[in-house]
């Protein structure tokens, strides 16, 4: 009987289909472009693909596999390092045959068929068309500045004239965040709306961090299974995962490192002893720095009555600039430390990562920790603001 069967699917061309599930072809036409070079780049089996076709009359095609709905990126020869750059575009695939249409110089326009939640994704897209159309004008203001404070830096010109184009910058930059809630709050409906989707989860891995961790687990179990189950789904339930450890009612990652003078810094020496309050930072983030002389008040008023404070710093690559920084803003009265992010290659030693330990992906974060070693206070990415970090501070040492 089984071997009947087998002769059966083998006829019927059933068994290849069922060995070539996940695989796609991507068939494409360009306009403005008869030969030339694209590229596809995706993640596939936990693997970065990085796939290259040639255009021939101006049509193309890629050949590969995608177990699940994956974003993409194509681009031609003549794309920069910007994301936005008009000959890059973004993409969802899916197995089976899907025919792209692209026009050169303009690929975020493309037209995708044949992927559902690429369709799930342009919609939305074209939902937040108004307000992107807006951002971009404050966009290209920001990159104006941002260029000139990079062209000064570049040129060595006085530290004075250097702070007001990084100030001018920031400020260009600023004016974006009204249009950046818009844009988060469209995609939020989305979310709550569309738990079955593999958008959704594809959006979740990013905004994890901006979420506190109520919020994360209450999407996270409105997920259907299959969501929960993907790739994505699962990206997303380590992230709140990594979240609850650097959330209040965790115990805190006490860790030892080297710290800015050299010295040895093992935060479980103060442990019985002192509140904790880590402020994770860099050099080059200018809230950060904005809120150094606030920190440096609350240092002031609660360190005689049992506050310290340690600086972890995102400098690993400019150890100098995180010196001149310290010393400029006046905080050497407290500890400072390196995150311990170490670039190897085109890659990431995260081994001695001490930002991995309390989820932090967002700049300025601070953490409080208790005389025991636990998470009492999360404030900045994923947690409360600082007016709720004066209240607790205020709570704990005026009593």
């Amino acid at each position: 009987m089984k071997k009947y069967l087998l002769t059966c699917l083998l006829f019927t061309g059933i068994l290849p289909v069922m060995a070539q599930q996940g695989t796609f072809v991507l068939q494409g036409k360009i306009k403005g472009m008869q030969t030339g070079k694209l590229k596809l780049a995706y993640e596939s089996g936990g693997k970065y693909q990085m796939d290259s076709t040639l255009v021939k009359n101006g049509t193309f095609v890629f050949k590969g596999t995608a177990l699940e709905p994956v974003m993409a990126s194509i681009e031609s020869e003549k794309a920069g390092r910007m994301m936005d750059d008009p000959n890059r575009g973004m993409l969802f695939l899916e197995s089976g045959k899907l025919s792209l249409e692209l026009t050169a110089g303009d690929f975020r326009n493309l037209k995708l068929k044949g992927s559902k939640t690429h369709d799930e994704y342009a919609a939305l897209e074209l939902r937040q068309k108004p307000v992107m159309d807006q951002m971009r004008k404050l966009s290209a203001e920001y990159d104006k500045a941002n260029i000139a404070y990079s062209t000064a830096k570049k040129a060595g010109k006085p530290e004075a004239e250097q702070e007001a184009l990084k100030e001018a910058a920031n400020t260009a930059k600023d004016k974006m965040d009204p249009f950046r809630e818009q844009l988060g709050e469209i995609d939020m409906e989305f979310i709550k709306s569309h738990p079955d989707s593999y958008y959704t989860a594809s959006m979740l891995r990013w905004r994890a961090s901006s979420m506190s961790l109520d919020e994360s687990k209450a999407i996270y179990a409105g997920l259907s299974e299959r969501i929960k189950q993907s790739k994505y789904g699962q990206e997303f339930a380590k992230e709140i995962k990594n979240l609850e450890g650097g959330s209040p009612g965790a115990k805190a990652n006490l860790f030892s490192a080297t710290d800015i003078n050299g010295q040895s810094l093992n935060l479980a020496d103060y442990k019985g002893k002192k509140y904790l309050l880590l402020d994770f930072w860099a050099s080059w983030c200018v809230p950060c720095r904005k809120g150094n002389p606030h920190l440096l008040s609350l240092y002031s008023k609660y360190k005689d009555k049992g506050l310290e404070i340690v600086g972890v710093s995102d400098d690993d690559g400019n150890p100098e600039a995180w010196k001149k920084a310290v010393e400029k803003d006046g905080i050497g009265v407290w500890k400072h430390v390196l995150r311990g992010l170490k670039q190897v290659g085109n890659s990431f030693d995260r081994s001695a990562d001490l930002s991995d330990s309390y989820a932090i992906h967002t700049l300025p974060t601070k953490i409080l920790i208790d005389k025991e070693g636990t998470i009492i206070g999360r404030y900045g990415g994923g947690g409360e603001n600082d007016e709720a970090m004066d209240k607790k501070l205020a709570e704990i040492f005026n009593q």
